[in-house]
This record gives C-alpha cells, structure tokens and sequence, in this order.
C-alpha cells in the first residue's frame, strides 16, 4: 500500500504526529468505464495536523463527479457513497496503518542517557 507525506519521517515522528491530530485518510472513487464499473481506494495519504484533506480530495471529486456516474443503475449510487467520503474529509485508515507500521518496521527507542543529569 503506497502512502504518500511520509517522506523523511520516522515511525516515531509519525506517532507523535498523530497524537497531534495528523492522520492516515484514503479516498474512494468510482470509475465507469463502457458498462463496467470499477470502484477503488486512492493511495492513502498522511495529512499533517493543521493541514487540510481538500488539496487531496478535490482531484478525486472532480474525476467521480465527471466519469463516476455513467454505469447505470450502480454508478450513481457508488458515486454517492465515494462523494460522502470525499466531502467527510476521506476515509480514516490511521489505525490499519499504524498497525502495519507496528507489524513491519521495528520500535524506535531513543537513547536519551545523555539528557540525565546524576
């Protein structure tokens, strides 16, 4: 699962950041192609604490908005389940990746003996 914001950032920033108020959100989208409906997730996104979901979201509205909507009669009804997370601020998904997180790279313990003053 590709995450993108995370460049640089230790699994230790990352919990901190979440702490804060930074989390881990995808956004659905569907996609009608001919008589075929494709519904999928984007790649997930970190958003920073303070930072806004809309610069994510507004390419993916647009693209349920303009292609969504064509496989009759499930295109609509997908397309408004997908725009419901959009306008939400897309789906949370921190909890499933802090717990791959968690799973796959190992714990950051910081040696802090040197802020100890004897």
């Amino acid at each position: 699962m590709k995450t993108l914001n995370i460049d640089g950032l230790t699994i230790f920033e990352i919990k901190v950041l979440v702490q804060q108020g930074g989390k881990f959100v995808a956004f659905p989208n569907t996609v009608s192609v001919l008589l075929k409906k494709i519904k999928k997730t984007s790649t997930v996104y970190f958003i920073r604490p303070e930072e806004s979901t809309f610069k994510y979201s507004a390419y993916f509205l647009f693209l349920n908005l303009i292609i969504g909507w064509w496989y009759l009669p499930w295109g609509p009804i997908s397309l408004i389940k997908s725009l419901f997370y959009l306008f939400k601020g897309g789906k949370d998904v921190t909890l499933d990746i802090l717990e791959i997180l968690n799973e796959n790279l190992p714990l950051y313990n910081p040696d802090i003996h040197y802020l100890q003053t004897a």
